[in-house]
């Protein structure tokens, strides 16, 4: 009896481990990329940006700055919000949004930076 209640535990905790250990999916091993274009009191920012994974970099400039931030997205399907935080000469900036991802090969987004002000953001899938 008891060995069969050891047995079952432990076939109960390996399918929740498995159920929680998830793989990225082959869709995501090629980069997704996208242009940024936005704005900050009066000037225009623009930027570029690339995914893999949950994990982006954002190369960026505002009036004459320019830095990089490292994002962190939380990917649910269509809709992927994301945080980041870069450097833009000696300042810290940060930043956040959400990239939407309708079926076909183009995407977009909105988010705000706090060097760059709002933007937008369309990218494309391969």
């Amino acid at each position: 009896m008891k060995l069969k209640l050891i047995s079952s535990s432990t076939i109960a905790l390996l399918a929740a481990l498995g159920a929680l250990h998830t793989t990225p999916a082959a869709a995501q091993l090629v980069p997704e990329p996208w242009v940024t274009i936005g704005g900050k009191d009066g000037g225009v920012s623009y930027g570029a940006g690339v995914r893999i994974f949950d994990l982006g970099a954002e190369i960026g400039n505002n009036n004459g700055k320019t830095g990089v931030d490292l994002l962190k997205f939380f990917s649910v399907p269509t809709i992927s919000p994301y945080v980041g935080l870069g450097i833009y000469g000696s300042d810290v900036a940060y930043s956040g949004g959400v990239q939407f991802s309708p079926p076909g090969n183009t995407f977009f987004g909105v988010g705000y930076h706090s060097i760059r002000g709002i933007n937008g953001q369309l990218g494309i899938k391969f």
